[in-house]
């Protein structure tokens, strides 16, 4: 089966996710994580996106990224993908694939999704049962968010500048949300955008993007149940 273009639209949000090939771990150590941000970062001062939240965890990173211009954000995972995973070859003295073939990605609605998609990245390691809270694991953008006001590499979008004035209200704000959790329906709506490159928003957002390029864009409904080993665990 042929595979759905991507969802790519200047300006607008999209959430990224890269796997290791067949599960594979991608990270060893923490020094791993370190050069995998080093070169996100390097990334970051030569491509035209912003980086709004991450988490690294052992076998997929999450990222929620927007690009201003069209194939940016492609162009940035390509040159970190690329550098890493040469490295990577070198430093552990392995051969083949590190990545899955093609990384995920969904637009998301700023005004009804960024938030709830940038708490989902950061409860990542929460809901893999790695630590309690979110400020217990160090390779995510919670620090930078939960200041109230981020730096590079993580720069603030517009829907996260409008919780609060400054950065201790913006800051409180953000951490309450975090606390809160995420309800279920959100939930899994993020899930099934991002496991089928979907677009992740309201009906108005769909239908926007629908129009400016003459193809479906919203998640399907789901069908026969998946046999047992079939789908694809997303935490």
């Amino acid at each position: 089966m042929a595979r759905l273009p991507r969802i790519d639209v200047p300006g607008i949000p999209q959430h990224l996710i890269v796997r290791g090939n067949n599960r594979c771990t991608i990270f060893r150590d923490d020094a791993d994580r370190m050069i995998y941000l080093g070169f996100l970062e390097g990334a970051l001062r030569t491509c035209a996106c912003d980086l709004h939240a991450f988490v690294l965890m052992t076998n997929h990173v999450h990222l929620l990224v927007t690009g201003q211009v069209d194939g940016e954000i492609s162009e940035l995972m390509q040159i970190v993908g690329h550098k890493f995973a040469r490295l990577m070859n070198l430093r552990w003295g392995r051969t083949g694939t590190l990545f899955e073939g093609r990384f995920r990605s969904c637009p998301v609605e700023s005004e009804t999704y960024l938030l709830a998609c940038m708490r989902y990245i950061e409860l990542n390691p929460v809901r893999a049962g790695m630590v309690q809270q979110p400020a217990d694991y160090p390779w995510s953008s919670f620090f930078a968010n939960a200041s109230g006001n981020p730096g590079l590499p993580v720069v603030a979008h517009e829907v996260y500048r409008q919780l609060g004035a400054n950065p201790e209200e913006r800051g409180l704000r953000y951490r309450q949300l975090v606390a809160a959790g995420i309800p279920g329906g959100e939930l899994e709506r993020i899930r099934t955008s991002a496991r089928q490159g979907r677009a992740l928003g309201n009906e108005n957002f769909g239908n926007r993007l629908q129009a400016s390029l003459g193809r479906p864009v919203a998640p399907t409904m789901p069908g026969r149940p998946r046999k047992r080993g079939q789908g694809e665990k997303f935490t």
